[in-house]
């Protein structure tokens, strides 16, 4: 019986054979061409499995044959469990420090997203609302972004890529089926193509693994950069609801494969039950609960009424009849604000010493938020140095803003006292008349004024509504009157009656 499926062995061998051959597998690979290879690490049982296993293979390696760079790479989306950014953290610590004593080639690397990427950017500051199946606009910008920056610099500087990852058939039909496809269309022997990027090949040493074999392997071997894999384990266990997490003996007994780290802010599911696992079993880890607790009350896909009628850019849209609501209102993106800054406050001074200094949202967010609230969304008010001092009882740490068209606060409220008098939503003429202000005082100073009668109209169109019912009728109206006018060629189009504008010239 043939033993090998897709360059791994089949289901049926013992986990030593399996890591045996693969080990062997991994040296041929590694010692067949030039090829710079990134190994994906998030900290969890697969990605360290599949580190373990290169790294070992490496070791075996004679040394004047160690030529290939092998870099590590881990994205801190910056919303992680706290608690599984520092096992992260630490381990890349570690293999820094291991590898240098072994001297291999492993260079390790924490990769951040860019500022104006970062979830809270994007939440607070934009006001995208939380993210959902269909509008799943925070795994590109948070995980994709970094790591695929990296490895294009990768390809750029040697030509090509070899990126290491810890995905298996078993973790789910559809992975199965995307890894079936891809190895289909692999011109290269145990690796696949990856199907963003090119001239980057995907290599997947356990992908016949089960999460029994992953956890038999962890919890035999001796991790190599010296972690404990025990506490790796600890840490799903403690994650599991009920705290149950055991090694198999036998077919009939489960695995620790159900427990899911990620986001603290994840939307994508209903509850964060690892984070909740975690403060119910351990009372250690209770310090998480003011994070748990904003999560749930204020992050919700259940949110329409704190949501603009109008998208980002001003425009509305329609659908199923009635308009698909835009990015938060200011008074909830304020109050967002203030409560992860009460959150952060309040967990300060109970997390653990190794998270200290703790912050859940850092400064250069801050001003970037702040940026985006006065210039690009006219909120000229400036809240939130006033906002942070009211939530954490300290000044504002940040630089003076830089920005043209300040108006004192005696102004606004006058500005909107006037509009309060206003028939409609007084809110919505507050937030025109404040627009049209600003942007004329942005362009009061300059010596070329292009462009500032685009922005006057662009301003006008998005605000021309009192009310969003209006909006909506409005809409409604315009989209009958489209349909019938379409209708109405449809049928000029089939009736000999109708004689053609042209043929009339």
């Amino acid at each position: 019986m043939n033993s090998r499926t897709n360059g791994h062995l089949a289901p049926d061998c013992g986990v030593n054979a399996r890591v045996r051959q693969i080990i062997d597998q991994t040296k041929k690979l590694y010692l067949g061409d030039e090829i710079p290879w990134v190994v994906g690490y998030s900290g969890g049982k697969d990605s360290t499995a599949s580190l373990q296993l290169i790294w070992l293979a490496l070791e075996e390696i004679e040394p004047e044959n160690r030529k290939k760079p092998i870099h590590v790479i881990s994205t801190d989306t910056l919303v992680e469990n706290p608690i599984v950014a520092v096992w992260v953290e630490k381990s890349l610590g570690r293999m820094k420090q291991a590898a240098c004593k072994l001297d291999l080639p492993i260079t390790t690397h924490r990769l951040v997203p860019e500022v104006q990427n970062r979830f809270w950017v994007n939440v607070i500051g934009k006001g995208y609302p939380a993210p959902r199946p269909k509008f799943r606009w925070c795994t590109s910008r948070l995980k994709i972004s970094p790591s695929n920056k990296f490895i294009c610099e990768m390809v750029s500087t040697h030509g090509e890529a070899i990126l290491v990852l810890g995905t298996r058939a078993a973790e789910s039909v559809a992975r199965a089926g995307t890894m079936r496809k891809y190895q289909r269309g692999s011109t290269r022997d145990l690796l696949s193509r990856n199907k963003e990027l090119d001239r980057v090949w995907v290599y997947a040493p356990i992908a016949d693994w089960s999460n029994d074999d992953v956890w038999e392997f962890l919890c035999t071997r001796e991790n190599p950069w010296k972690n404990d894999n025990n506490d790796l384990l600890g840490m799903y266990r403690g994650a599991t609801e009920g705290g149950e997490c055991p090694i198999v003996v036998d077919t009939s007994t489960p695995s620790c494969g159900d427990s899911r780290f990620g986001c603290y802010v994840c939307t994508l599911v209903s509850k964060d039950k690892s984070m909740q696992a975690m403060i119910q079993n351990d009372d250690e880890k209770r310090w998480m609960a003011p994070l748990l607790n904003f999560r749930n009350e204020f992050l919700s896909t259940d949110d329409r009424p704190k949501r603009d009628f109008r998208r980002m850019n001003g425009t509305l849209l329609l659908h199923g009849g009635r308009l698909v609501h835009g990015p938060y209102k200011q008074k909830f993106r304020e109050t967002l604000l203030r409560e992860l800054l009460h959150a952060q406050k309040e967990m300060s001074t109970v997390v653990p010493t190794e998270l200290r200094p703790f912050e859940l949202v850092s400064l250069d967010e801050l001003e970037e938020i702040r940026r985006i609230w006065v210039i690009e969304k006219h909120e000229i008010e400036d809240r939130l140095p006033t906002i942070y001092q009211e939530a954490t009882g300290e000044p504002y740490p940040g630089k003076q803003l830089d920005a043209q068209g300040s108006f004192s606060g005696d102004t606004l409220t006058l500005l909107r006292s006037v509009c309060d008098g206003q028939l409609g939503d007084s809110e919505l003429h507050y937030q025109l008349a404040r627009q049209l202000l600003h942007i004329e005082m942005e362009h009061k100073h300059k010596i070329k004024r292009a462009g500032i009668f685009e922005e006057l109209e662009s301003a006008l169109s998005a605000g021309a509504y009192d009310s969003a019912t209006q909006a909506a009728n409005i809409k409604l109206d315009n989209h009958a009157r489209h349909q019938s006018i379409a209708e109405t060629r449809c049928d000029a189009q089939f009736d000999p009656m109708v004689i053609p504008l042209r043929e009339v010239r």
